[in-house]
């Protein structure tokens, strides 16, 4: 995308993002990134707008909104997850624009979510997003995968990602709680 650095530099000034909490364990614990959503009649840059068009065209979908993450340095990141806010998880599009510095985006099969290194059962994918590339993920992409941006030890510039979801609603519905849902545990 051209222009793409000078929109990262558009969003970061303009757009109000906000810290979030998710639990872990037994507590609640601040999300290490910020965020924020909008609507389309609220897009904070013209270019967004453009962008969900083409990619609503171009996948024969119809986005409501998108979120936007910002990963403000190499200490921001997201742990392994599945969008299962959505629930329905086998018909999907989930399309994100990332802006800023390239960072690690990583795809793993949901089969070794608790595996050790020896018991991998598929490859992890390492992808290197960054300044205007867009990524899009099919309906498998969820159900059977799972994807992180990773915390990197090298001093880096933020990375942002605009994200559009999409379901049909169809298929079989994810039960449990979202990603930012408590947890609790009982004994046994």
């Amino acid at each position: 995308m051209g222009g793409a650095d000078e929109l990262y530099d558009h969003l970061a000034a303009t757009v109000a993002f906000r810290p979030s909490r998710i639990f872990r364990y037994d507590h609640w614990v601040e999300e290490p990134r910020v965020g924020a959503a909008y609507r389309p009649a609220d897009a904070p840059h013209p270019a967004l707008l453009e962008a969900q068009r083409t990619i609503q065209h171009g996948y024969g979908v119809r986005f409501e909104g998108a979120a936007v993450a910002l990963y403000r340095d190499g200490r921001d990141m997201v742990a392994f997850h599945r969008d299962r806010d959505m629930r329905w998880l086998d018909d999907t599009v989930i399309a994100l624009l990332v802006l800023g510095e390239r960072r690690p985006f990583l795809i793993r099969p949901r089969a070794n979510r608790h595996a050790h290194e020896a018991d991998h059962k598929g490859a992890t994918v390492h992808l290197m997003p960054g300044h205007g590339d867009l990524l899009v993920m099919g309906g498998a992409t969820q159900a059977g995968w799972e994807h992180s941006v990773p915390q990197v030890p090298a001093r880096i510039g933020g990375r942002m990602s605009v994200q559009w979801r999409w379901t049909s609603k169809l298929g079989r519905m994810e039960r449990g709680g979202s990603y930012r849902a408590p947890r609790h545990y009982g004994r046994g």
